[in-house]
């Protein structure tokens, strides 16, 4: 299937570009259904919300191996929560080449996603 748009949104402050990456990445190079991309695990790098954060925030669901690889490069890891807030809110839309809608929610958030 050839994709003709896909659109995301993301809140979380500085966050929001990491998230949108993330998501648009796992859509197009992964061929990830909107729901998918989004409700997979997250991380957050940095500054968010406004508040200094030097380090980096991943979602619990990450692997074991992964977290302590990025602990022995050097990296000051936070483990947070799975589905935590702190990673934002995201949403997103792919319209395939046949005109079919497809959405994501995210379940850190309270949002739906309707298509008409």
């Amino acid at each position: 299937m050839s994709v003709r748009i896909i659109a995301s949104q993301a809140q979380g402050g500085e966050g929001q570009p990491q998230t949108q990456t993330a998501i648009i990445t796992r859509m197009l190079d992964y061929g990830m259904h909107p729901q998918q991309a989004i409700n997979e695990p997250r991380w957050v790098w940095g500054r968010t919300w406004g508040e200094d954060y030097e380090g980096l925030r991943l979602e619990g669901r990450i692997e074991p191996e992964t977290i302590e690889k990025l602990r022995k490069s050097g990296h000051v890891v936070e483990v947070v929560s799975n589905f935590d807030r702190l990673m934002g809110h995201a949403g997103a839309i792919l319209i395939d080449d046949e005109h079919f809608l497809q959405g994501g929610a995210d379940p850190r958030g309270d949002g739906a996603a309707v298509g008409v």
